[in-house]
Parts: C-alpha cells; structure tokens; sequence
C-alpha cells in the first residue's frame, strides 16, 4: 500500500467494521501512538490494533474531513459513542505505505476510560 489517502480511509472503515486483520495491514510494524491530551502512548502494531479492539462501547469513527500531503495525513472525525459525539484530529506519519506515527488530539478534556487491556504506556 503506498498511497497515502487509500491507508487513512482503509484505517477508519476498517475500524468501524472492526475488521482487525484489514486494519493492521494499514498499521507499520513500529507505529508509535500518542495522546499528549491524556499522556497515553501505544507502541507497535499488534498493540496498536489491541488498543482499538478493546476500547469500551459501541463506537464509530466518522471521517469529517481528511487531509494529504505526501506521506502525511491528518483527519477530524466525530467519535460517537452512546450516542454521544467527540471530535478527534489525528496527524498521521506513513513510512513504506504504512502507517507509522499517529498524534491524535481530543479538543474536548476528558479523563481516559476504565481499559480492558494493559498495552498503553501513561507518559
């Protein structure tokens, strides 16, 4: 996979399908993941797509807006879950195709929720 917008649209629709295998495919083997809102960091794919698979509720992620240049991206999404809307604005590194960096930013402050896995790193 080496274009930039095809990695980020596959990344979010198959996240909301919850298609783990389609979305690791899209993640690099060493992607770093950080939320410097919550100083939360995830490391390496397979965390990555754990991250993801076990967080709390019925979600889904609805592209608002992205934006290419080059190897880099960046989304503003609406994260709703229970009903209930938040906006995301992730920035997205890509290295051979894949995704390797991800900076993801929440303009509303919240606290984390509870996590049923032991993958993130508090920073």
């Amino acid at each position: 996979m080496h274009d930039t917008r095809a990695a980020i649209e596959q990344h979010w629709s198959a996240s909301n399908q919850r298609d783990w295998l389609r979305f690791a495919e899209t993640i690099h083997p060493d992607l770093v993941y950080e939320v410097p809102q919550t100083r939360e960091r995830v490391r390496g794919r397979d965390n990555y797509v754990e991250f993801f698979r076990t967080w709390p509720g019925n979600w889904q992620a609805h592209v608002r807006r992205l934006v290419v240049q080059g190897d880099a991206a960046v989304t503003e999404i609406a994260f709703v879950i229970d009903g209930e809307s938040m906006t995301g604005i992730a920035f997205f590194e890509l290295a051979d195709g894949l995704i390797v960096r991800i900076t993801d930013y929440w303009p509303s402050p919240y606290e984390p929720p509870p996590r049923m896995t032991d993958v993130i790193e508090r920073f």
